[in-house]
């Protein structure tokens, strides 16, 4: 596998083997290593990356960095394959390329209160590449890259362009407060109008609010989900 080339103000991480660059990432980004820094670990059936922030705004706000990759994913993703793969966001995170779940998005961050700043954010990629079931036809619902048209996009470049989209909506987010990115997020996200089960609250899904909050509606109640409720605590 060649060695991604990543734009400035990112760097690279290669690990091998069972290491997770989600945990590893975490565990760097405690130690205090440079922003901007993508763990990744590529396979023959897997592609697992994570980018290293240091927000500068309190957590809530910064959580807009899940979606912002997700977007980045998406253009990623757009730019090397056919253009009739079809990639949608689950708002807690799922990708979905067309129609079945493939992969998700993760998120962790040096702190938990939605209103300070919380020293570091970490957000990882899990992409299956293959299907390594024997009987992959078992789960309809689930897929993997190459089965959706995508076996010549390869997964270096697609790090690659990962990073760089990616950082293009991090700067734009900087930039406008997120404008943009609510414009880009909102026609990719997947079951909006549609009943769905978050934090355990069934609803019709309305959409986000400014912080990408998940807006349910419950019979008269609309309640408020905020983005933080899905970080996770690394191990």
């Amino acid at each position: 596998m060649s060695t991604p080339a990543f734009p400035p103000l990112m760097s690279g991480l290669a690990v091998t083997g069972a290491i997770d660059p989600f945990e590893k990432a975490c565990a760097m980004a405690s130690l205090g290593c440079d922003a901007g820094l993508i763990v990744h670990n590529i396979t023959a059936n897997r592609f697992l990356a994570a980018l290293v922030m240091a927000p500068e705004v309190p957590l809530e706000e910064a959580m807009a960095m899940l979606p912002a990759c997700g977007v980045g994913f998406q253009n990623a993703l757009g730019a090397l394959a056919p253009p009739e793969v079809a990639v949608h966001l689950e708002w807690p995170g799922g990708i979905r390329i067309n129609g079945a779940a493939c992969g998700h998005f993760r998120v962790a961050a040096g702190g938990s209160d939605p209103d300070t700043l919380p020293g570091w954010l970490v957000v990882g990629i899990d992409l299956p590449l293959m299907q390594i079931n024997d009987r992959p036809g078992d789960r309809p619902d689930q897929t993997a890259l190459y089965d959706e048209g995508c076996a010549e996009v390869d997964p270096v470049n697609l790090l690659e362009s990962w990073a760089r989209h990616t950082l293009v909506w991090i700067t734009r987010w900087e930039e406008d407060g997120g404008k943009d990115l609510h414009s880009e997020w909102r026609p990719l996200a997947h079951d909006m109008g549609e009943d769905v089960r978050q934090n355990g609250m069934s609803g019709k899904f309305l959409g986000v609010d400014e912080r990408f909050g998940m807006l349910l509606r419950s019979g008269d109640t609309t309640h408020l989900i905020p983005l933080s409720t899905l970080l996770e605590t690394p191990q």
